[in-house]
């Protein structure tokens, strides 16, 4: 077995991020069937016994640790011996998901051919060959080399940065075998080995916990669940099990221990741990097309149809007027391959590719080039709360003192950056007594310590302590030495500290309590008000009750803090109000996405409070706003809550299979949904929404290998630059296809008319050679640089469903092609007035042409702004490529090498003036055009404002009000 499998998990996801999913389930399924029959078969191993059996995290949590150690037949205290784990092993594998060898890279290359365009353009390759027009053949070849190649690199390059991103599993545990305890590699965990946990391991395998002091465990990877997860021993019974969360016996693989210790039997590795459930989910989703891929299969579907439609219609005219036919079949052909765009692939994925790179420097990596572009049309953003909204970091936010003054707390996470404001004036030490007595005892009754900005402990103790940071209190922990303490429980849900100030340890004992405001209030008598000791009275609990359910209404975790001689007598000292709180910049960006007509969904595991808190202080929830939780979701069909999903902001308690029902029930709306997250439990939606997008920082190996996107820094704003990249690409996409669609248009209708008609052929075959060079070169491929526009992220998002070749677009192509035709054609009569061809006559229609499609071009820059809007020097690489193109005119014109080649000859000042003065008008018109439009646009905008200037200017006449109406 151990040949078989020469990779690690953890340095194959590492080394291959893209295919560790894949290859696994491939191999999966082969075995799978022969592994279940043989798994509770007697193996032959010296002597007839049966295999230890996996057991599932639901049996295991329901039995008494004595017999989950019967059934795996494990020893807890010596663990097992070599032989035994090595005999193990070679039935359950190891400790990974088995992986087969990469994929090849000519197949990865390979692969990028099955683009319907290129398939087209591969077709239309073959078609010149035949028709023997080697020179249309080899430009069309090496358009499709270009255009793979460049796919290929960019998205092997996204590979190599992936690689940096993974780091979830843990490579190395702490195992007992032979009774002795050994630090060895994950991998080579079996079921049955005994391992133990501390405060930082990331759980290894899944865990039946036999021992646990003051275990807590953060599952939010794995659940979604914010708040770490308090581990006991006991058997849970089988009716509250149901969930990951209520197992509170088991230790997860994946799962970070925040605080304590513990030990524990492994009960399933690789696939067969929870973590690997979430693989086998994730693989049985495909995700979907991105609109790009199916806007350009939709348009070499189109081109195919209309290629196949011109050789009709050109071969039956020329029958019926009598010409050869197969004469008439290399014509038609001929134009068909022409027709058809071999510089849109390349425009496609060079645009894509350098959109890719520009988002690099944002700090997102793109795995897949459409991705980028699809953010263009996402019309619903399913985001995670924890971690991706949140900072997964708890942060206290709101003291109240027991005398009722009320105290903000700014800056976030474990440091000492922030400030405690009570009524405008910054608090710090002791200048207040009543809020220095809160921090002081939050402080000392606590077990978390920070170092380097890092906690170690309890995220709510961690919390507190930083409270102490921010007002300089944070050293008073070593003031006081500690004679007793009564540890926090589920139960009792309190903690308490019993101690002396190391400056009167013959002094009076203190003792300090925090814990639930209903638990410690019982314990207190008074409180402290003003430098005075108060008796606690009935109403004074009732205000405090009052306040604690307001705090507790806005989302915070509330806590209560005393102090006192001894447990029976504390003084009240007031609450802390503690939140997991928003990123910087999530709420500005969440306001101009919605502004943008972007709809965002809050999918979290938090209660429905939390939930709505939060998403109250990001601007996602209002009044008309409607939140669901999982059980709502689970009491309906997709179709049932594809009907009330639009009004739903907040979903919350819920799990991964209820993401998963949100997006097909979005998606079964026709939206186009964008999913983030960071944890585990996020793989699955990641891979079925039409772009996953994961946390670089915080999220799991699982989710990056599901998802298309990758914020490397974590930060929510970057989404908003990828729907801003995305937009941009397509507008550039379509900006390239109206200029190429009108040129070739213009030439193959020039071409056709001059056939059909039996005129002379107003173009040689170097000089239409030339012309689609430029359709296809330079000047064409400059238009996919053109830079974003800024107004961009402020429009609609895209309907996915709509052809690149809207009407409107049409519209304009066959208005440019029109010009450009009317144009070149009143040149060549112009200057065939006495019947004959000679050079001049081509040279003037030839250059008239390629002006024309000089200000094509500047024209197709930009759909809606005029040219001088977005400045004509602002793409340096079309003033490059146009001023290069006419350079290079100018030489086939007048360097006589060149005449001769493409049988031209000089022209006068007067006949370039008159041409430039021509040529322009296709620029002239397309700019007509944009204002009309925009003009339209302002009416449709604001009705309202102009008929009311309309009604004023009406009533301001003098008594003609009613037959200006």
């Amino acid at each position: 077995m151990d040949n078989l499998l020469p990779q690690s998990r953890f340095s194959y996801f590492k080394k291959y991020p893209l295919h560790a999913i894949r290859k696994y389930l491939s191999i999966l399924r082969n075995q799978k069937a022969e592994e279940q029959v043989a798994r509770f078969q007697k193996i032959p191993n010296g002597e007839n016994e049966t295999m230890i059996p996996v057991l599932t995290s639901k049996k295991a949590s329901e039995l008494p640790v004595s017999e989950v150690a019967s059934i795996l037949q494990a020893d807890l205290q010596n663990g097992l011996n070599k032989c035994e784990v090595s005999h193990r092993r070679a039935f359950h594998g190891w400790n990974e998901f088995d992986i087969s060898e990469d994929e090849p890279l000519w197949k990865k290359y390979i692969s990028q051919f099955k683009n319907p365009l290129i398939m087209l353009l591969l077709a239309s390759a073959v078609i010149s060959v035949l028709m023997h027009q080697f020179d249309d053949a080899v430009s069309i070849t090496v358009a499709i080399l270009i255009v793979v190649t460049v796919a290929f690199v960019q998205e092997y390059r996204s590979e190599k940065s992936l690689e940096e991103l993974s780091k979830l599993m843990p490579p190395e545990c702490h195992c007992v075998r032979e009774g002795k305890l050994e630090h060895t590699l994950a991998r080579d965990l079996v079921p049955g080995d005994t391992v133990c946990l501390s405060v930082g391991d990331r759980v290894p395998a899944d865990l039946r916990l036999f021992e646990a002091v003051d275990l807590s465990i953060d599952e939010s990877s794995l659940t979604g669940e914010t708040t770490p997860c308090s581990k006991v021993t006991a058997p849970q019974p089988a009716a509250t099990n149901g969930d990951l969360a209520s197992r509170s016996n088991i230790a997860f693989m994946g799962t970070l221990v925040r605080c304590g210790k513990a030990k524990g039997i492994v009960i399933g590795t690789g696939e067969n741990s929870e973590f690997g459930e979430v693989f086998k989910m994730m693989q049985a989703e495909e995700a979907p097309k991105t609109p790009l891929q199916k806007s350009m299969d939709l348009l070499g579907k189109q081109l195919s149809f209309y290629s196949f439609g011109i050789i009709g219609i050109i071969m039956l005219v020329g029958w019926l007027l009598g010409k050869d036919i197969l004469e008439m079949f290399t014509i038609s052909v001929s134009l068909a391959v022409a027709a058809i765009p071999e510089g849109l692939p390349i425009v496609v994925t060079v645009t894509l590719a350098l959109g890719v790179m520009r988002m690099v420097k944002k700090r997102a990596i793109v795995k897949k080039l459409p991705i980028v572009e699809t953010l263009g049309c996402c019309n619903v953003i399913c985001s995670d709360k924890t971690g991706t909204l949140t900072k997964n970091e708890m942060t206290v936010t709101h003291i109240l003192t027991s005398d009722g003054l009320h105290a903000e707390v700014t800056g976030v996470g474990y440091n000492p950056f922030g400030e405690v404001i009570v009524d405008g004036d910054v608090v710090h030490g002791f200048y207040n007594p009543a809020v220095s007595r809160v921090v002081e005892a939050g402080c000392v009754c606590n077990d978390a310590v920070i170092r380097n900005n890092t906690l170690m402990g309890k995220p709510t103790e961690g919390a507190l302590i930083a409270l102490a940071m921010k007002m300089g209190l944070d050293g008073l922990q070593q003031d006081y030495i500690r004679k007793a303490e009564y540890p926090f429980s589920s139960e009792q849900k309190w903690m308490a500290v019993k101690c002396v100030h190391r400056t009167q340890q013959d002094g009076p004992e203190i003792c300090f309590m925090k814990g639930a405001y209903e638990q410690v209030i019982k314990y207190c008598t008074t409180y402290y008000s003003k430098g005075q000791t108060l008796t606690l009275t009935q109403q004074q609990r009732d205000l405090y009750q009052q306040e604690k359910a307001r705090m507790g209404s806005a989302g915070l975790r509330v806590l209560a803090l005393a102090s006192g001689p001894e447990l029976g007598q504390l003084t009240f000292l007031g609450l802390v109000g503690i939140i997991d709180p928003p990123r910087t910049g999530v709420k500005e960006a969440v306001t101009t996405l919605i502004a943008s007509g972007v709809s965002i969904k809050m999918i979290t595991g938090d209660s429905q409070e939390t939930a709505v808190a939060i998403a109250s202080r990001l601007g996602l929830y209002s009044k008309t706003s409607q939140s669901v939780s999982g059980e709502e979701i689970d009491a309906m069909d997709v179709q049932q809550l594809s009907q009330i999903v639009p009004k739903v902001a907040v979903f919350y308690r819920a799990s991964p299979r209820h993401k998963m029902k949100i997006i097909k029930s979005l998606q079964k709306n026709g939206s186009v949904v964008a999913m983030t997250g960071d944890g585990v439990n996020d793989a699955v939606a990641l891979k079925a929404a039409d772009i996953g997008v994961a946390m670089g920082q915080t999220g799991t190996d699982v989710c990056k290998e599901a998802a298309d996107m990758i914020l490397v820094d974590d930060d929510f704003q970057t989404i908003m630059s990828a729907i801003e990249e995305g937009k941009g690409i397509y507008n550039n996409i379509k900006n390239f296809v109206r200029f190429q669609l009108s040129t070739s248009i213009a030439a193959l209708t020039l071409i056709s008319l001059a056939t059909l008609m039996n005129f002379p052929n107003p173009l040689n075959a170097m000089q239409i050679l030339w012309i689609n060079i430029i359709m296809d070169g330079p000047p064409a491929q400059s238009l996919g640089v053109e830079p974003v526009d800024k107004d961009v992220i402020r429009k609609p998002p895209r309907n996915w469903k709509d052809s690149i070749l809207t009407k409107n677009l049409i519209l304009k192509i066959l208005v440019s092609s029109i010009i450009i035709v009317c144009g070149t054609l009143f040149v060549f009569w112009r200057e065939l007035r006495d019947n004959v061809i000679t050079p001049r006559d081509t040279t003037m229609t030839f250059t008239c042409f390629v002006f024309f499609d000089m200000f094509n071009a500047l024209s197709s820059r930009s759909q809606t702004k005029s040219v001088f809007e977005i400045g004509l020097c602002s793409n340096k690489m079309f003033c490059y490529a146009v001023l290069g193109s006419i350079m290079g005119q100018l030489l086939v014109i007048y360097f006589p090498p060149l005449q001769k080649v493409f049988q031209t000859e000089s022209l006068s000042i007067l006949d370039l003036l008159f041409l430039v003065g021509l040529t322009s008008s296709v620029c002239i018109v397309a700019e007509i055009i944009k204002k009309v439009e925009r003009s339209r646009e302002k009416i449709q905008k604001h009705p309202s404002e102009l008929v009311s200037r309309g009604a004023y200017r009406v009533r301001s006449g003098s008594g003609r009000g009613v037959d200006s109406s």
